[in-house]
């Protein structure tokens, strides 16, 4: 166990695709989960057209695809009026290498990304084991871990990332704080399956009401669609099963004819980012660095895009081929990216859906995307803005124009 270099505390898609870029510049690693497998409870499922270069590289890309699908189409309706707002991502042809997002529950991506690493053998995933601290020096971590088989014991790696969600162990050990803001609501993330193809529902679908404004996107081609709402987070566990079915006629109206609950889940949301991104040998990523609201699914994107220059520093660090400073611009851009772009954006977005806060501002900004080529242009590249530059070669993928 002592091989290994690198080591990843968290198994969800940031960690692997850590792992998996590691491994195809040639750096072992051990990715570590407390979970015995891939958990499959509904999170994220859009990935923007921003982290499908990235995708593409580490040779995974066309099986997301066949697994999940491509699409470009989107719609904002508003709840009481009954205005529906539609616009695509086509204006994008020529500007960007894949000019479509990709649909595909995290933890399928994941399987994808499990599924690749089994070319590697260098590269372990240890399920069901428990990160308990860590200590430092100048040139290696040495991680603390329990698991049933082993009990209590140590690894040394000479770099650990913590890429295990907003709750981040990693980050808790470290000191490191997570400023920010928690909700005022939870988030109920649905799974149904309902034909809503045939009431002429986008397939991804942002509802505008207070109290019941909602994200509504298709999952699969097998009419399984998630429908995320908000609830008052002092609501208790028992019950959310019931409060759901009470829920979704509110939302969906075609749901009084009859739909299939196949999961939930229900989880608080913040809108945070760690203190610090680097602390010595130790790098934070994704959730552990940053937790955003789901609405325009940019906490997974900017997660990814956390890693893709992440491993590639890495690699290079480990390769004598870049000073170890890089990883300060790391810590430093990332955190920029998320204050001055995600955070913002998908906090105006819930506000939006769920308050109705600057709704006819809002309301005439969509209705240009549906009218003005330039405006939508403009809109639909917002997710270059994620991207940062390489580490090591300074290329990026993605136009950047804020918006």
């Amino acid at each position: 166990m002592s091989n290994y270099r690198v080591a990843i505390i968290g198994a969800g898609p940031v960690g692997l695709l850590c792992a998996l870029g590691l491994a195809r510049k040639g750096v072992d690693s051990v990715v570590i989960e407390r979970e015995p497998g891939v958990v499959d409870s509904p999170r994220a499922i859009a990935h923007h057209w921003s982290t499908l270069p990235g995708m593409d590289e580490l040779g995974i890309l066309d099986k997301a695809i066949a697994r999940g699908f491509a699409k470009n189409d989107f719609a904002l309706k508003v709840h009481k009026t009954g205005e529906e707002i539609r616009w695509n991502l086509d204006v994008l042809q020529g500007h960007v290498k894949f000019p479509f997002n990709v649909y595909l529950p995290q933890h399928i991506l994941a399987d994808v990304i499990l599924e690749e690493l089994a070319a590697y053998p260098g590269t372990r995933v240890l399920w069901g084991t428990t990160f308990a601290g860590l200590r430092q020096t100048d040139k290696t971590v040495t991680i603390s871990l329990q698991n049933d088989a082993e009990g209590a014991f140590e690894m040394n790696v000479e770099w650990l990332v913590g890429a295990d969600g907003a709750r981040s162990a990693v980050r808790k050990a470290l000191g490191v704080g997570f400023d920010g803001f928690t909700w005022d609501q939870q988030f109920v993330a649905t799974n149904i399956r309902i034909d809503l193809s045939k009431h002429g529902y986008a397939r991804s679908l942002l509802l505008v009401d207070k109290p019941n404004g909602a994200v509504l996107a298709m999952i699969d081609n097998e009419n399984l669609w998630r429908c995320a709402y908000a609830e008052d987070s002092g609501l208790p566990a028992e019950g959310v099963v019931e409060r759901i079915h009470a829920m979704l006629p509110r939302i969906i109206p075609e749901a009084r004819d009859g739909y299939a609950l196949e999961h939930h889940s229900v989880y608080r949301i913040h809108q945070r980012n760690a203190t610090e991104f680097r602390v010595g040998r130790v790098l934070l990523a994704g959730d552990a660095a940053h937790a955003t609201n789901p609405a325009g699914g940019f906490g997974l994107t900017t997660g990814c895009l956390d890693v893709f220059i992440l491993y590639e520093a890495l690699a290079a660090i480990l390769g004598n081929q870049a000073p170890v400073d890089i990883l300060d611009t790391y810590a430093r851009e990332r955190k920029r990216v998320f204050l001055e772009f995600t955070s913002p954006q998908a906090t105006r977005l819930m506000k939006l859906l769920l308050q109705e806060e600057g709704l006819q501002e809002g309301l005439e900004r969509f209705r240009l995307l549906a009218t003005d080529e330039s405006a939508r242009l403009k809109y639909s590249l917002f997710a270059g803005n994620l991207e940062t530059p390489s580490l090591v070669t300074g290329r990026r993928h993605s136009p950047q124009v804020a918006a």
